[in-house]
C-alpha cells in the first residue's frame, strides 16, 4: 500500500508503535502529471512495470484515501505539504541547493538554472519538483543558457526527470516509534525524493515544532540504504527489517544503534531476502494484521534471520544468527510471545505467484486485525477473512501496477 502511518494521538505527538496498531495520520499522494511522463521507453528507468492509466489510478487512489477517511484517519496529501513547505525560504533553499547541482547540470547552466525554478510560485515548482519538466518546457518561459550540458539535450529530454514513485510514499520515510528515518534510497530514479521529505519534516509547520528523533538524515548515508516498505514496527521495542535488494546490512546496524541509544527499541529482527525485484521489498511478501498474527507469501519460504540487540558498550550490537527454520520463532521472541500465527491461503503455486505480484500480502492494516487490501486477490482476502481478519476491499487494477 502507497501510505505510511505518520502519528497517533493521545498526547504522544508522531509516534508509531505497531504497523497493527490504530491508524490515526497518514501522508498519500495523489497521482498526478509524474504518471503521465511514464513510457513504454522509460518506464524500466523509473522502477515501474508497466505504464499506468492515469484517470484511473487517480479515481482508485481517491476511493482508497476515502475509505481511509471513513475510518477516521487524517490523510495528509503529499503534493499539499510540499507546496506549503516550498513557502518557507529555509526550506525552498534546501530543495534547491540539493536538486540544482554543477556535477548534475554542469557549472554553466546551474545558477541560471537555480534562478529560474526559484522564480516559480510554491504550486508551480512543487509540480516542476514531482512532475519533472522537458528542455522543450523550460524554453516557452526562459532563455536558454550558454551551457554544453544544456546545448546537447534534446528538447524532450528531461531537464528535471519526473518522481513516479512518490506514489509510494511508505518507501522514503518510516516512523519508528517515537522518530523518523529519511531514508536514503537504492536507485536514482528515487533519490530526489527524500530531500522533499527531508524539508518536510524540518521545515512544515506540522512538523517543526514537534519533538521526535531522526534516525537517519536522507541520502547523504548512501550506499547505506534502507527504504520503508523493508521496515515493520512490530511493537514490544521491536522491529522487523527486510535485508533486501534496497535495504543493505549495514544500513540496519545504522539504524539499530541509533534507535538503542535513544531507548527508543530493543530489538531487531533482520531477515536476508532473496535479492530479487518481485521481492523488492519486505511489505510485497509479509506484512503484520494483528498483534501477533502476519500474512506472509507461500513462495518467500522460511529466511535466515538475525537478532541484533544492544551490546555492552555503546558501540557494541549483539547480534545471534538464526536458521531458516527458526524465523518465525525470532519474531515472536522478539515479540516476548511463544508464536506468532502466519496466514497463508492455499493455493497452487502459479496462483500464488499472480496474487504476490498483485501485492496479495501487502495489506495495510487500519486497526488490530482490520485491514485494506486490493479486491482483486480474492483468495488472500478469502483466507484471511476466514482466520478472523476484517478486509475492507478497494479496486487497484492501475495502482496496482506500479
Amino acid at each position: 500500500m502507497n501510505a505510511r502511518p505518520n502519528g497517533q494521538d493521545g498526547g504522544m505527538g508522531f509516534h508509531v508503535d505497531s504497523e497493527a496498531g490504530r491508524l490515526r495520520r497518514v501522508i498519500l499522494h495523489r497521482p498526478d502529471l509524474e504518471l503521465k511522463r511514464l513510457t513504454p521507453s522509460n518506464k524500466d528507468a523509473l522502477l515501474f512495470d508497466d505504464v499506468l492509466w492515469v484517470r484511473r489510478a487517480r479515481a482508485e487512489h481517491d476511493g482508497f484515501a476515502d475509505v481511509l477517511r471513513d475510518r477516521g484517519v487524517v490523510v495528509h496529501l503529499f503534493g499539499d505539504l510540499l507546496t506549503d513547505v516550498l513557502a518557507v525560504p529555509a526550506a525552498r533553499e534546501l530543495i534547491l541547493d540539493r536538486v540544482f547541482d554543477e556535477k548534475e547540470y554542469g557549472p554553466l547552466a546551474t545558477d541560471h538554472l537555480r534562478a529560474a525554478f526559484e522564480a516559480l510560485p510554491g504550486s508551480g515548482l512543487a509540480e516542476a519538483l514531482i512532475g519533472g519538466m522537458t528542455k522543450r518546457e523550460f524554453l516557452e518561459g526562459h532563455p536558454e543558457p550558454t551551457s554544453v550540458r544544456f546545448h546537447v539535450m534534446e528538447l524532450d529530454d528531461f531537464l528535471l526527470g519526473p518522481l513516479p514513485n512518490h506514489l509510494f510514499t511508505r518507501d522514503t520515510s518510516a516512523w519508528i516509534y517515537d522518530g523518523v528515518s529519511i531514508n536514503a534510497m537504492r536507485w536514482p530514479a528515487r533519490r530526489r525524493e527524500t530531500v522533499h521529505f527531508e524539508a518536510i519534516y524540518r521545515h512544515h509547520p506540522l512538523f517543526r515544532d514537534e519533538t521526535f528523533h531522526v534516525w537517519s538524515e536522507g541520502q547523504a548515508d548512501y550506499p547505506s540504504t534502507i527504504e520503508g516498505g523493508d521496515v515493520l514496527v512490530i511493537g514490544n521495542g521491536a522491529v522487523l527489517i527486510g535485508m533486501s535488494e534496497r535495504t543493505t546490512p549495514q544500513a540496519v546496524e545504522m539504524l539499530a544503534h541509533k534507535l538503542f541509544a535513544a531507548g527508543s527499541a530493543q530489538t531487531i529482527v533482520a531477515l536476508d531476502m532473496p535479492k530479487r525485484r518481485a521481492l523488492m521489498h519486505l511489505d510485497t511478501v509479509m506484512t503484520m494484521v494483528d498483534g501477533d498474527v502476519f500474512t506472509q507469501y507461500a513462495g518467500l519460504g522460511m529466511l535466515r534471520s538475525y537478532t541484533i540487540e544492544p551490546g555492552v558498550g555503546d558501540k557494541e550490537l549483539k547480534v545471534t544468527d538464526h536458521p531458516p527454520e527458526h524465523m518465525h520463532r525470532a519474531i515472536a521472541a522478539a515479540l516476548g510471545l511463544s508464536e506468532i500465527r502466519v496466514l497463508t491461503a492455499t493455493q497452487d503455486v502459479h496462483a500464488a505467484e499472480r496474487e504476490q505480484w498483485d501485492d496479495g500480502c501487502n495489506v495495510l492494516a487500519v486497526e488490530p486485525g482490520v485491514v485494506v487490501a486490493y479486491e482483486r486477490n480474492a483468495t488472500t482476502n478469502t483466507h484471511l477473512r476466514k482466520q478472523g481478519i476484517e478486509v475492507i476491499e478497494i479496486p487497484g487494477s492501475e495502482l496496482g501496477r506500479g
